[in-house]
């Protein structure tokens, strides 16, 4: 084999090493000739000191070329590191033995050969498939010299009540095997048909070339052969004591996983995670089996070392010291206080029915006492500190419930709305991996039918046949009713002189896992600490003066789980949460009507469902609406002519549409008066940097916003916040409330790490002279036209303020830094078809683009814009940048 064929690779890298064997299954003194991709003595040649060695270890039936980006980055004279990339024996290049090599074996053999090669450390290994187990082998038996562990896509243990992956399980059946794994190529062929995208023909070519011929191939029959089955195989003591030892690997650890991977599964990454809880984890969505195929991994890979690897030794984060709990006041707090005051027989939450009457509610102390219950029966079934928790549970008594319950035990609540659609909540609840799942009999049918991997908890008491169709193990009613049961002396969680519960669940401990609505790419897990979540809830509560005895309707799920936290009473209209737009005027009347709210918050696309159908409201719905004080709104931007409107609905309510998003909400506020003040300040043009966007106001209590200007080429590269007028850039924001980190994406979390004490929006803007906050658009939508950079959000509020127009999106169209700019349009009424506007139509477009100092070059018109589930308003202007292009360059319209 010619190495000048291998794409990606410097043929200075191969070498051949002869190692004397001190496996059992050699003869003591045995040589053997091993394969390597190395770097390091072409480093040396160039003059480069390493900063390390990664040794990276392949698994069955890739081979060393598995790992060529690692090498080609690991060469770079900036950050030079020694790559040595090995072929296992009996695998790629290196000496076919003729003898069968357990995993025990083969952790010797690696050991053989790092001493042959005199590494000395630092050492960072890397592993994929089995060659994660025989990585994570060396580790273990060379401390002295390890610095980090790097894994992608691998597995130490096989839990006992589930089956070993179907593929492996076919290829281990005795019909299969030999002819499999040796006889044909069918397994080589298998493993690289899981690339996502295929493998180009001649990478996959170079995969073959060590593997062409049956008796190539033993050792990859050998492999899938040592896979441990059960406590009865030759490698299972080996493959345990593996998995046992890594509990106390003190070194940093990072985690890249394709989560499309039919052979490991999120489960496997569970079980890693728990074994290193302080390492870095990152999923790849869309990535499978072959992860650093999929994906180009060496960035990651880098980073990490730079800023983990820091002192060439490496250091482990160790565990999490304990904040301070000085004046902490944990988000289950205010139900012990009203529980034992005097608002005890109050009303705490309220459950609407279908037909707008209160279905179910509690009052405070029966809120404390049920959680009370919930938690301790929660705990006796295995739930305690950790635990991952999802919750299916529309909005109502059930889900408030069980979320304080949990947050109580310690536990980490997961928030996968159905608004993510089937197959984003799918993905999103297969990534939290959750422990258990607790939801209603669609959710569990789901769980499954999909295949999520938790056990599971009914809401009711279900039927024994329908409990074991559905894999139920119990239901929140049994639970409850077992921790009422257990008693605790009659003082219950909320006692000041015996809590049934203690200790408090440290602050900075993980408290839930919130996800975005999957706008702008896959849902990302928001992972939030109880420390942040009470501080949430005490912005809330100084923004906008919401106190104990306010009574709260909520629209949007979040803002009532929050409810009782801030001490208000609180109900959801009859509406489907996971769709905003279905909440009606008279659903919204109905539920003020039955807490006598004080305070709404609802998404603008339920504003427009209720201003929409306000016709259909009674005289006491028009009452009870009157008597609401505070409507807030948020998800997207709220038009001012739409608040004008809900104004006349809610005439003694203060309107304000608070910025904000999962990672922090909320950010910024202004009201409707403010809102036209700064609209008047545009108009006129005497308030420097007013307009070109959406005023969302002033930082809310305790935040910092500031941005990092935009490059010419629509980034913004920079680490120095600014806060001057007119300047354009990412807006940055810093606030006790902003979000951990995103939850097992940690280079996502790299990337929105502004500088020190920053969390970068995505979200793009400036300031005016006044210190308000105008917001533009996203950063991935700045359209980059040949002469000038064009935000599009001020375009798209002059082009809806045509009587004519619904929604407008303004997005880019052909190569970055010569794009046009296309508008594209849903009218009202509806077109019918999907395609370019008419001239007529076009031209007052254009105009209306103009007036906000842009040229738009296309116009087209849809039936519907792409929206987000969960709010029904956020536009998906990628997806019609991508459509745009097509119809532009002579493709059918058909539906963006």
């Amino acid at each position: 084999m010619v190495i000048a064929d291998w794409p990606g690779v410097d043929a200075r890298w191969s070498r051949e090493v002869d190692v004397t064997s001190t496996s059992g299954t050699d003869a003591p003194g045995t040589l053997r000739r091993w394969h390597l991709l190395d770097n390091g003595p072409e480093l040396t040649r160039r003059g480069m000191v390493p900063a390390g060695t990664l040794l990276c270890v392949h698994g069955n039936p890739t081979w060393s070329y598995l790992w060529r980006s690692l090498l080609a980055a690991g060469s770079d004279p900036t950050h030079p590191w020694r790559v040595v990339a090995v072929d296992q024996l009996d695998m790629g290049l290196s000496e076919r033995t003729g003898t069968f090599r357990r995993l025990a074996d083969r952790i010797n053999d690696l050991g053989d050969l790092t001493d042959a090669l005199a590494l000395d450390g630092p050492v960072v290994s890397v592993g994929h498939d089995w060659g994660g187990v025989v990585s994570l082998g060396w580790a273990l038996a060379h401390q002295h010299q390890l610095a980090g562990v790097v894994l992608t896509n691998t597995a130490v243990h096989q839990p006992a009540h589930s089956p070993i992956p179907p593929a492996l399980r076919l290829a281990l059946h005795p019909a299969v095997h030999q002819w499999g794994t040796t006889t044909s190529d069918a397994f080589l062929r298998v493993t690289h048909s899981l690339a996502h995208p295929p493998l180009p023909p001649d990478v996959r070519n170079a995969y073959m070339a060590p593997y062409r011929g049956a008796s190539r191939r033993a050792g990859v029959g050998n492999f899938v052969a040592d896979i441990p089955t059960d406590a009865s195989h030759p490698s299972f003591a080996a493959l345990d004591g593996v998995a046992e030892g890594l509990r106390g690997l003190d070194v940093p650890a990072l985690m890249l996983w394709g989560p499309r991977d039919p052979i490991f599964s999120d489960r496997y990454l569970k079980d890693l995670i728990t074994r290193l809880p302080h390492a870095d984890v990152h999923r790849y969505e869309g990535a499978g089996h072959l992860v650093a195929e999929d994906r180009n991994i060496a960035p990651a890979v880098f980073h990490w070392l730079a800023t983990r690897i820091t002192d060439g030794r490496g250091h482990a984060p160790g565990a999490r010291t304990s904040g301070e709990t000085a004046g902490f006041k944990p988000l289950w707090a205010p139900l012990g206080d009203l529980a034992e005051g005097p608002s005890a027989g109050g009303t705490a939450v309220v459950e609407m029915a279908p037909d707008g009457s209160a279905a179910r509610s509690l009052t405070w102390k029966q809120l404390a006492q049920d959680v009370d219950h919930l938690a301790a029966g929660l705990r006796e079934a295995g739930v305690g500190p950790g635990s991952r928790v999802s919750l299916m549970v529309p909005p109502g008594v059930d889900l408030t419930v069980a979320l304080y319950a949990c947050l109580r035990l310690g536990a980490v609540v997961v928030v996968a709305d159905a608004g993510l659609g089937t197959k984003g909540l799918s993905r999103a609840v297969k990534g939290a991996t959750p422990d258990f799942l607790i939801g209603i009999d669609k959710a569990l049918a789901a769980a499954r039918a999909l295949g999520w991997a938790a056990r599971l908890i009914s809401v009711r008491d279900l039927p024994a046949a329908r409990r074991q169709l559905l894999g139920v193990e119990t239901s929140l009613a049994a639970l409850a009713r077992a921790g009422a049961g257990l008693g605790d002396g009659g003082q219950g969680v909320w006692s000041r002189d015996a809590n049934a519960f203690s200790p408090d669940p440290d602050p900075d401990s993980a408290a839930a896992v919130l996800f975005t609505s999957g706008s702008t790419g896959p849902a990302k897990g928001v992972l939030y600490t109880h420390r942040q979540l009470a501080a949430m809830r005490d912005t809330v509560a100084e923004t906008f003066g919401i106190q104990p005895g306010h009574r709260l309707v909520a629209g949007f799920a979040p803002f009532a789980l929050l409810g009782p936290a801030l001490g208000t009473v609180s109900v959801t209209p009859a509406m489907d949460v996971t769709a905003p737009r279905t909440l009606t005027a008279r659903a919204l009347a109905d539920a003020a009507a039955a807490i006598d709210a004080t305070v709404v918050f609802a998404s603008p696309a339920a504003l427009r469902n209720v201003v929409a159908t306000r016709s259909a409201l009674s005289a006491e719905g028009t009452e009870a609406l009157g008597r609401i004080k505070l409507l807030l709104s948020a998800g997207a931007p709220v038009p001012e002519p739409l608040l004008a409107e809900v104004q006349q609905l809610l005439p003694a309510a203060s309107l304000h549409t608070p910025y904000g998003m999962t990672e922090a909400l909320p950010v910024t506020d202004i009201s409707l008066e403010q809102i036209q003040a700064a609209a008047a300040d545009a108009e006129s043009g005497t308030m420097p940097g007013a307009g070109n966007g959406v005023c969302v106001g002033w930082p809310v209590h305790g935040a910092r916003i500031a941005v990092i200007p935009l490059a010419p080429d629509g980034t913004a590269p920079g680490a120095t916040p600014v806060t001057e007028a007119g300047t354009t850039g990412e807006i940055l924001v810093s606030a006790p409330h902003v979000k951990e980190a995103y939850d097992r994406l940690w280079l996502t979390d790299q990337v929105s790490a502004g500088p020190a004490g920053w969390h970068r929006t995505g979200d793009v803007g400036h300031f005016d002279v006044d210190g308000r906050l105008w917001v533009e658009g996203r950063l991935a939508h700045v359209v980059t036209a040949p002469d000038a950079l064009v935000t599009p959000v001020g375009a798209e509020q002059a082009i809806e303020r045509l009587d004519c127009i619904r929604m407008a999106a303004v997005v880019g169209v052909g190569p970055a830094g010569t794009q046009a700019v296309a508008a594209v349009v849903e009218t009202d009424p509806p077109t019918r078809k999907a395609g370019p506007a008419g001239m007529q139509l076009a031209g007052k477009v254009r105009d209306a683009a103009r007036s906000a100092g842009v040229s738009v070059a296309a116009v087209l018109v849809v039936p519907a814009q792409p929206t987000d589930i969960r709010h029904n308003a956020k536009i998906d202007r990628t997806r019609l940048s991508r459509w745009a292009s097509s119809v532009l360059a002579g493709g059918r319209p058909g539906t963006p």
